[in-house]
């Protein structure tokens, strides 16, 4: 089988495969991006122009393009239609944004005559390697701010996700970019290593795992290249408090479930304050128990197959060595091909692999803590520091726990917020920098300094 093939993770069948990038191509595709990046004299309006349009494309295609994912990885028709729209509010977000965006930013000198402001400049190629999960909305937070700035795209998505790649790639030649502004690449692991050693290209953004994003970071620190790197996590659910019970629970069945389990920044460990975790549990596990595995092409469907047989082998043998190791599976736990019904675990004990791992699927760890202070050591006791949730009805403890948590973000009463103006980041081994927002807009950018005498 070709390294770049879609398999329907719904049937197990091989849809299309797809020839890698030769390395003369891919040497040709950077020459193309270096070559664009200095000849490219558009204006910061001709860029937005641009970028809009391909924000539109997203739009007027939405139905085929959804179809697509659902068939590369599964994803429930109506997540990946929302997925789509989302991904066109966020190049609308930069082209709207631009002039902000590369305003020159005045300072003020403590000594001496003259001015001095920071200027936002394009710095060259920049490299994206971006995963199976969100084929258009990663691609998306990482291109539209830096095609705005000027610098040149060369994109390697995941391998199973092909056909999405190249629909991607027509909407920036339908738009309009010139060539070598956004070069789709199906590259192996040995050719990327070269291609960030290369020269020309000058930072490189990865969404992904722990493993890739360390080997990724490694040859650029070689290599002296900015890296911004999008790693796992396992977002903690803490319930302090609440006045509506069934809310919250819908509020945490919707935050485990989102793209079938399968978000970095999904909740994934529910720790709920003793006097509030006898009914959530019920109630949770009752509202999971009654989701079950679809056809990810019907629009009912909420939850898809996962997105690969590898990935669900992963899942099972995380569930089954927590299992081994004291947890308590209180529902579901089956497996049906590359579908996993939706699973509650408790009984999860420092000593067990779980409480370290990152469970990527339908699996949620439920934890019973005692005082506040307990739910913020559970919070923190792992590796990932990605997102949180919070819930509580006491304005000061929302603010107390949001600074203790160690964690990039932290939403307080709310799950599904994420917008194209909200950064999106972690610390520990989440990752590194941030994107979207006026902060992703800021990690491939070099703020020259101009300084003016009288």
């Amino acid at each position: 089988m070709a390294i770049y093939t879609v398999v329907d993770p719904a049937t197990g069948k091989t849809v299309r495969e797809y020839p890698t990038t030769s390395d003369d191509e891919l040497r040709a595709a950077i020459e193309r991006a270096d070559d664009a990046h200095r000849s490219w004299g558009a204006t910061v309006a001709d860029r937005s122009a641009l970028v809009r349009r391909v924000g539109e494309l997203h739009t007027e295609r939405r139905d085929d393009l959804a179809a697509i994912i659902t068939t590369e990885m599964g994803k429930p028709v109506e997540q990946a239609l929302g997925e789509v729209d989302f991904a066109a509010s966020i190049y609308q977000f930069y082209a709207d944004n631009a002039d902000k965006i590369m305003a020159d930013e005045p300072i003020e000198l403590l000594a001496g005559e003259g001015s001095a402001v920071v200027r936002r400049c394009s710095i060259g190629v920049l490299l994206g390697i971006m995963p199976w999960n969100f084929p258009y909305y990663q691609v998306a937070r990482f291109a539209g701010p830096n095609l705005v700035i000027g610098n040149t795209i060369v994109l390697k998505h995941a391998p199973q996700c092909p056909e999405s790649a190249e629909a991607i790639q027509q909407m920036f030649h339908d738009a309009g970019f010139p060539p070598g502004t956004y070069e789709n690449i199906r590259a192996t692991n040995e050719q990327i290593e070269w291609v960030i050693a290369d020269p020309r290209v000058r930072g490189v953004s990865v969404t992904g795992s722990e493993r890739a994003g360390a080997a990724v970071a490694a040859i650029a620190g070689r290599n002296l290249k900015k890296v911004v790197l999008e790693l796992g996590g396992s977002d903690p659910f803490i319930v302090l408090g609440t006045d509506d019970l069934d809310k919250t629970v819908a509020d945490a069945v919707a935050a485990r479930l989102d793209n079938s389990g399968q978000s970095c920044n999904a909740a994934k460990r529910f720790i709920v304050a003793d006097e509030l975790y006898e009914p959530f549990l019920e109630k949770f596990t009752a509202a999971l128990a009654a989701v079950r595995p679809g056809d990810p092409r019907s629009p009912e469907t909420v939850l898809g197959p996962l997105s690969s047989k590898a990935a669900a082998d992963r899942l099972e043998d995380q569930v089954e060595r927590a299992v081994a190791q004291g947890a308590e599976v209180v529902v579901g736990g089956k497996r049906d091909g590359n579908f996993f019904e939706p699973t509650v675990l408790a009984g999860i004990g420092p000593d067990n692999d779980a409480y370290r791992e990152e469970l990527f699927g339908p699996v949620a760890q439920v934890y019973r803590v005692r005082s506040e202070d307990e739910a913020v050591e559970l919070a923190n006791a792992t590796p990932f520091g990605l997102g949180s949730y919070l819930m509580t009805t006491d304005p000061d403890q929302a603010e107390r726990v949001a600074n203790r948590i160690d964690a990039g973000m932290v939403y307080v009463n709310i799950v599904g917020a994420d917008g194209a103006e909200l950064p999106f980041g972690g610390v520990k081994r989440s990752g590194f920098g941030r994107e979207l927002g006026r902060y992703g807009a800021d990690e491939f950018v070099n703020k020259k300094l101009i300084r003016i005498g009288r």
